[in-house]
């Protein structure tokens, strides 16, 4: 398996990701927004997630496509970020058609960071403006680590951040991830391997090699009061929306490879899986299983990829890894 070139979910032509962060909250949002309406499934595994509009991706609802996704701290206020998505696209003449009104379609989740060590006593919820930003600020080219949805996560022993990574299938279809890992559990075992070690292409997240014995300390992972991962993964292929939600279920695995516990109950552990529709599959029932796979190992690379870019910052309650 390669990765595309720029290894990043942005490798799915037609996909564009933005980020805005307020520093001194010590939170963000991220913003993945198509040329066009993109198709979407989900599948969340978690036990306290927060959504917005996530009933209206089951394969049986009426609309198939959306506009745009959030992913955002702030708990339940980040909700409040699909909002300013969803005006700044109307403006833009965007949306679902209804009648003589243009309906955005925007689902987004959160994750909590409201105990890492920033300013939470805002006057007025900002993710509304961050949602806003992260959409004009989209591009094919974005940051990794503590920035965007990322700049607040934490996990057990470490700061989280922003993952994200690609691989070109020999289908030739692309798959992408793009992550904010805020988890109640951990990436590592020991402070010095990844548990997605096995899946590292190219030293993306350091090159420390695998665990060896290190996976016999796993019952003394720390849990943390901050909780939650929430990630997309995309592709090119040309799927339905049935499709894209077993490809975001088969995606839960790279969760699992990378976070140690995943889907606790006190997780909210979501996946959007998107596609653009531009590539045909020959063989579906092969194709649609390879793609599960690719979404399954680009997750877990870029959950480790966002630990890894973290960087520190003022007020930080834990260190960064790669510190």
């Amino acid at each position: 398996m390669q990765t595309g070139p720029r290894n990043l979910i942005t490798d799915v032509a037609g996909l564009r990701v933005g980020n805005a962060q307020d520093d001194v909250v010590k939170t963000g949002t991220t913003v993945l927004v198509g040329d066009s309406p993109f198709t979407c499934g989900v599948s969340v595994m978690g036990g306290a997630p927060g959504t917005r509009e996530t009933d209206l991706l089951a394969p049986d609802k009426t609309v198939q496509q959306v506009d745009a996704l959030t992913l955002s701290g702030g708990s339940a206020f980040g909700l409040d970020a699909s909002s300013g998505v969803a005006d700044a696209l109307r403006d833009q003449g965007r949306g679902f058609a209804v009648g003589d009104q243009n309906v955005p379609i925007v689902p987004g989740a959160i994750l909590f960071d409201l105990l890492n060590g920033g300013n939470k006593n805002w006057s007025q919820n900002p993710y509304k403006a961050l949602g806003a930003s992260a959409l004009e600020a989209a591009s094919d080219e974005f940051a990794l680590g503590s920035t965007g949805a990322g700049t607040g996560a934490t996990l057990a022993s470490h700061k989280g951040g922003l993952g994200s990574a690609s691989a070109v299938l020999p289908s030739g279809h692309t798959v992408g991830a793009l992550v904010a890992v805020n988890a109640l559990g951990d990436a590592s075992p020991d402070g010095k391997h990844f548990w997605a070690a096995p899946w590292e292409i190219d030293s993306e997240f350091g090159g420390k090699g695998l665990i060896g014995n290190a996976q016999t300390e796993w019952p003394r992972t720390k849990l943390s009061n901050h909780n939650t991962t929430i990630a997309i993964v995309a592709t090119d292929a040309d799927v339905s929306q049935s499709v894209c939600t077993r490809i975001a279920t088969a995606a839960h695995d790279g969760m699992a490879r990378a976070l140690v516990p995943s889907h606790t109950p006190m997780d909210g552990d979501l996946i959007f899986a998107v596609s653009t529709n531009a590539k045909p599959i020959v063989n579906e029932a092969n194709d649609v299983l390879l793609l599960g796979h690719a979404a399954a190992t680009c997750l877990a690379r870029a959950i480790a990829r966002a630990v890894w870019e973290a960087t520190p910052a003022k007020g930080d309650v834990l260190p960064c890894f790669n510190a």
